[in-house]
């Protein structure tokens, strides 16, 4: 396999696992690949500006996942797989004990302290940058969901979702009777496997609309994200944006659109796969 194609079949995961962008995963993977080289050499050996690399270095050195040596001219040293593992493990639990500690608190001098309304029947939109951030809402969703959930997606989100909690969401939505129903396009019947390990509920293949995502839950929510940077987005993570409304119109609107393509999909298996590939031709 070639050292590109090795980055290819391990950017997502790392992106996932260690919060890294594309760049930076090429970086780590050609430091640990080449051992320790500087960073002008490194910016010549991915085609990078000498600029932009500098700052990623910058980054990831100030994020232990880099070191650099006094030497002159200075030398980039990756972490140890298990040390940046470690690490992202540590930062993630630090995270949570911060939220832990200090959440219960402010939550009592809230309720102590202002005289909490009881909200407003008004639709309500916001946008919500990261795909982190992203999967983090649609992972809340679905985990609260006992009823039909639909994911309309690529797979190449699909396989970035795989290494996130989504997965686990649904395990625990369909404790409570929910269905996690994922509608993907694929031409290629060999993928179907690795379309069935993310678990959900029940898979269908049709022609997708877009490369944008929908998750769509009827009577409770919408995560609309676009399609117009999809280039972009394999590249930088900071570059997803999703809507987030809990409008009862729109949500049933695409709650419908979704139903309709469920109808014209097929079960997800060999069989069905060579007659939904015969039909598109």
């Amino acid at each position: 396999m070639a050292f590109q194609d090795y980055v290819d079949a391990l950017k997502g995961e790392l992106e996932e696992i260690l919060d890294l962008d594309e760049l930076e995963v090429k970086i780590y993977l050609n430091l640990l690949r080449t051992g320790p080289i500087t960073a002008s050499a490194l910016a010549k050996e991915l085609d990078v500006d000498r600029a932009r690399m500098y700052r990623t270095v910058d980054k990831l050195v100030s994020r232990n996942i880099l070191s650099t040596t006094l030497s002159i001219p200075k030398l980039c040293i990756p972490a140890d797989p298990k040390e940046a593992l470690n690490l992202a493990l540590k930062k993630k639990e630090d995270e949570v004990k911060k939220i832990k500690k200090s959440g219960q608190g402010i939550i009592e001098k809230i309720t102590n302290d202002i005289e909490v309304s009881n909200g407003t029947t008004v639709p309500t939109f916001r946008v919500v940058q990261g795909r982190s951030n992203i999967y983090s809402d649609i992972a809340q969703l679905i985990e609260n969901s006992s009823g039909i959930t639909y994911l309309v997606t690529t797979l190449e989100d699909i396989s970035k979702m795989y290494h996130s909690v989504i997965p686990e969401k649904i395990k625990i939505s369909e404790k409570k009777g929910g269905i996690v129903r994922l509608l993907v396009e694929i031409n290629n019947a060999e993928l179907t496997e690795f379309v069935k390990r993310f678990k959900a509920t029940e898979i269908r293949v049709c022609k997708l609309p877009s490369n944008g995502r929908m998750v769509v839950q009827k009577d409770n929510q919408l995560i609309m994200s676009d399609s117009t940077n999809a280039n972009n987005l394999s590249q930088n993570s900071e570059l997803d944006f999703s809507l987030c409304t809990n409008s009862i119109e729109m949500i049933n609107n695409l709650n419908k659109f979704c139903e309709m393509l469920w109808e014209s999909g097929e079960p997800l298996n060999s069989k069905d796969m060579k007659g939904f590939s015969k039909k598109k031709k």
